[in-house]
């Protein structure tokens, strides 16, 4: 309990409006308490229905420390469960995609059903029961397309969540979408430095050019664009389309589609559709950009043409993973349709530009210098909120196991 008591001390020691004090970005007992009290009882995005496109199909993946599998079952059901076999522990599928009838474990050959229940398991004794051995399962919601796993006994509520989102995401049909690329990015920064990050666009008129010519990088508080000289007539468009706009969010969730720079259509190099095929023809296909965020760990842009999602896993205490993926219409066609370079282009720059930032920033936080700073409630609302919402999470863990 010591790690707890530690935990404690750090947050108290928290500033209103200010980042997190020192310890909780560069102190080893930081990762495990984060992990225990953050990812392991939050909502987390496993990805979108079309990557388990028939039964067999699944989806592995780590959350820290831990090997998650989401499965598609002879039914149709997605299931989620832990990727440890009940036997001695072995993994059962390495981290991405594929496909297969039953689950075997690589180490002794213990098989599952891909309800996650024990189909074979050989040499055992007469009196061993195999219900008793099937895979622990993991909470999961599908809701508009998008599948969400966590790992508590007891979730956080989702229904407020899942209403809102159904009703923001619906007009897109996410459900009809397919998987076009993949990128995983290795940067050297605790984890909620590079969610800070993510979550401003303080920093983004100067280290993000490319980006600002289809995003409106001046954006205040919660995606309000004042400069947007559009801004009043795309909400009248998104109204007569009868699409939802207004920024709304819960404890630790937001939503909001807002507009792009005028004459722009797409979050792209050239505010220009990557993609041919659209995934609506609404307002002519110009629909802004809807996002989504949920803490701890992930943003997405959906604009008229594509799909790209951001989420971020701690590795170790100075170490994140942070997994990319576009998605376009499930017709489109790649060298016809849309390029591959092209589709992927600016958030590749975008995410390199935005690892040099966390990067440095942890180097700047380990010098005994270092003193928590405010933060602008302008420009970095959401990064305060991000930081609220980790406090208040993880106080709450503490005063739980105390």
């Amino acid at each position: 309990m010591q790690h707890l008591a530690w935990a404690a001390e750090q947050l108290d020691a928290r500033k209103p409006d200010h980042c997190l004090p020192q310890g909780l970005y560069t102190d080893p007992r930081a990762f495990d308490f984060d992990l225990e009290a953050v990812y392991a009882r939050s909502w987390l995005m496993a990805g979108l229905e079309c990557e388990l496109p028939s039964p067999g199909s699944y989806l592995a993946f780590n959350v820290g420390n831990w090997p998650v599998l989401v499965v598609r079952d002879k039914a149709g059901e997605i299931r989620a469960f832990h990727n440890s076999c009940r036997h001695r522990g072995s993994i059962l599928c390495q981290p991405g995609h594929g496909s297969s009838p039953k689950l075997v474990c690589p180490y002794h050959r213990w098989t599952y059903d891909l309800d996650g229940s024990l189909f074979a398991a050989g040499r055992m004794p007469e009196h061993f029961d195999k219900r008793e051995h099937g895979l622990r399962p993991i909470a999961l919601r599908r809701v508009g397309g998008v599948i969400f796993v966590c790992l508590a006994d007891d979730p956080p509520r989702f229904d407020d969540f899942g209403d809102a989102f159904a009703d923001y995401a619906g007009p897109l049909d996410l459900t009809q979408l397919k998987l076009a690329a993949t990128d995983l990015l290795v940067e050297e920064a605790n984890w909620k430095l590079v969610m800070e990050n993510a979550r401003e666009c303080y920093h983004c008129p100067t280290g993000h050019p490319e980006l600002g010519t289809s995003f409106p990088v001046h954006m205040v508080r919660h995606f309000d664009t004042p400069r947007n000289p559009d801004g009043a007539s795309f909400a009248e468009q998104m109204d007569a389309a009868g699409l939802p706009h207004k920024a709304i969010e819960g404890a630790w969730w937001q939503l909001a589609r807002f507009a792009l720079n005028p004459g722009t259509s797409s979050i792209s190099m050239d505010g220009q559709p990557v993609c041919a095929k659209p995934l609506t023809t609404l307002n002519g296909g110009n629909v802004g950009s809807l996002r989504w965020a949920i803490d701890p760990h992930i943003f997405a842009h959906a604009t008229g043409d594509h799909v790209f999602v951001f989420s971020c896993m701690p590795v170790g205490p100075h170490e994140t993973h942070v997994f990319s993926r576009w998605y376009v219409h499930k017709d489109a066609v790649e060298g016809v349709d849309y390029q591959l370079d092209e589709l992927k282009e600016l958030w590749l720059k975008t995410n390199l530009q935005d690892k040099e930032l966390a990067e440095n920033n942890q180097r700047g936080i380990l010098s005994p210098g270092f003193v928590p700073g405010p933060y602008s409630l302008e420009a970095e609302a959401l990064v305060a909120r991000f930081t609220d919402w980790y406090c208040d999470t993880a106080r709450d863990y503490v005063e739980c196991h105390a």
